[in-house]
C-alpha cells in the first residue's frame, strides 16, 4: 500500500484543488492544516497518516475517525522532519566572528540533549522520539535520491582525524570537485577530516581551482577538528565562495559522534542519532561506489561492511572498492592484500577492487562500472 506525500504548504494546498470528495492513503508530514479548515471538511479521509502536523479541534475530530495522528513530542527537535537538513538548520545561530556562538546552534543544542538525555536512554519517550525522527530523515533521504542515478552516487570513506593541511585531505577534495562537475554525487559521512574534504571539494565545484585552492589556505590556519577555529574558518569560506545552488553534495553524520561538529559544506544533511542506521545506509546508497581514504578503525570497519555487501550482492551488483593512498593499504595498513589473498582462496567473490594513487586512476575505475 504505497501513500502519497504531503510535505510543505503548496502540496497541501494543490491537494486541496484535486475533484472528488475522498482523500485516501496519504501522508501528511509536518504540515499545517488549520489555515485550511474550510477544505478539510470538504473532505473524507480515509487510511490516512498525519505526523506532527498542526490542527485545532474541530478538524482532528474530523479526521481522527479511520486515520492515524501521530502528535509531535516535547523534544528541542523536530521528529517528522519532511527535509533533510542544511548548514542553515544545524549552523543557523552561528555568527561569524564569534566561534563561542557555536554552542547556540541547533546542533549543539540536540547534541547536549542527546548527552542528557543518555547515548542509550533510559526514557520511552526519548528513544521513541528519536526512531521517528531517524524514519523522516531516512525517508527525506531518499526522496532526495530519487533525482540521481544510483550508479553515479560515490562515497568517499576516511578518518576524521585527518588534517586540512596534508596532501590526502586536498586530494579528496580535488576528486570531489572534478567527479561533482561530472555529474556525480558525491557522499560522505558528514564530519570532520576526509567527510569535510569531500563536501569542501563538491561545494567548489564550477569554480576555478585556484578558488579552492585559496580556501586551503584559509582551512589550513585549523587543520583539525579540534581546534578552536575549525567552523570558524569553514564559516569564513562559506562567507567567501557562497554556494551558486547549481552542485549539491549529501552528508551523513550522527549525533552519537555530536563531539565532531557536521561539516557544513554538504549542501543537504542527513543526521541521524542511530548511528547503526546511519552508517549502514551510507553503504547501502552509494551504489556508484566507495573510495576509501586512509582512517583507522572506523574505515576499516566499512571496508568489511562493504566487502559483506558485494559478496552477496545484496542489491543485485557489486560496486567498485578503491583504495586511495597504495603506500597505506598495501604496506602501512594491509588491508587491501589481506582482501586480495581472501579473493585468490575464493573466500570473497564479486568483488570489483582497485588500489589507485591519482584522480586520473580513480575517475577510470568508477568510468569503466558505470560504462
Amino acid at each position: 500500500m504505497k501513500y502519497a506525500e504531503i510535505e510543505n504548504q503548496k502540496e497541501l494546498k494543490h491537494l486541496f484543488h484535486k475533484p472528488g470528495d475522498i482523500i485516501d492513503k496519504v501522508a501528511f508530514q509536518d504540515v499545517d492544516l488549520s489555515e485550511f479548515e474550510e477544505d478539510v471538511f470538504r473532505f473524507y479521509f480515509s487510511n490516512c497518516l498525519f505526523l506532527g502536523c498542526k490542527m485545532n479541534e474541530k478538524i482532528k475530530e474530523h479526521i481522527e475517525d479511520e486515520n492515524y495522528i501521530f502528535p509531535k513530542l516535547n523534544v528541542p527537535y523536530n521528529i517528522y522532519p519532511n527535509r533533510l537538513y542544511d548548514k542553515d538548520d544545524l549552523y543557523g545561530e552561528y555568527e561569524l566572528g564569534n566561534p563561542a556562538s557555536y554552542e547556540q546552534t541547533f546542533d549543539k543544542t540536540v547534541y547536549n540533549h542527546f548527552i542528557e538525555t543518555g547515548k542509550e536512554a533510559d526514557s520511552i519517550k526519548e528513544t521513541l522520539a528519536r526512531r521517528l525522527h531517524d524514519h523522516s530523515i531516512t525517508d527525506a533521504l531518499y526522496d532526495f535520491l530519487e533525482k540521481y542515478d544510483e550508479k553515479k552516487v560515490v562515497a568517499v570513506m576516511g578518518g576524521h582525524s585527518l588534517a586540512r593541511n596534508t596532501a590526502d585531505y586536498k586530494m579528496v577534495a580535488k576528486l570531489s570537485k572534478e567527479l561533482t562537475e561530472n555529474g556525480y554525487l558525491m557522499i560522505s559521512g558528514g564530519g570532520p577530516g576526509a567527510m569535510e574534504a569531500v563536501h569542501l571539494g563538491a561545494w567548489f565545484a564550477g569554480r576555478d581551482i585556484t578558488d579552492l585552492q585559496e580556501a586551503f589556505m584559509i582551512s589550513d590556519t585549523a587543520p583539525l577538528y579540534k581546534d578552536k577555529l575549525w567552523p570558524e574558518t569553514a564559516m569564513q569560506i562559506i562567507d567567501k565562495y557562497p554556494n551558486k545552488g547549481e552542485y549539491e553534495s549529501l552528508g551523513i553524520p550522527t549525533w552519537l559522534y555530536g563531539h565532531e561538529p557536521p561539516t557544513p559544506f554538504a549542501t543537504k544533511i542527513a543526521k541521524y542519532f542511530a548511528n547503526s542506521v546511519r552508517e549502514d545506509g551510507l553503504l547501502t546508497i552509494a551504489k556508484g561506489g566507495i573510495i576509501f581514504s586512509p582512517g583507522s578503525a572506523g574505515t576499516i570497519q566499512e571496508v568489511f561492511q562493504e566487502i559483506t555487501q558485494n559478496h552477496y550482492l545484496s542489491f543485485g551488483y557489486a560496486s567498485p572498492m578503491i583504495f586511495l593512498n597504495n603506500q597505506f593499504w598495501t604496506e602501512e595498513t594491509p588491508v587491501y592484500n589481506y582482501i586480495l589473498d581472501l579473493v585468490e582462496k575464493g573466500k570473497l567473490k564479486n568483488l570489483i577492487l582497485s588500489v589507485c594513487d591519482t584522480i586520473d586512476e580513480i575517475k577510470t575505475e568508477l568510468k569503466k562500472f558505470y560504462l
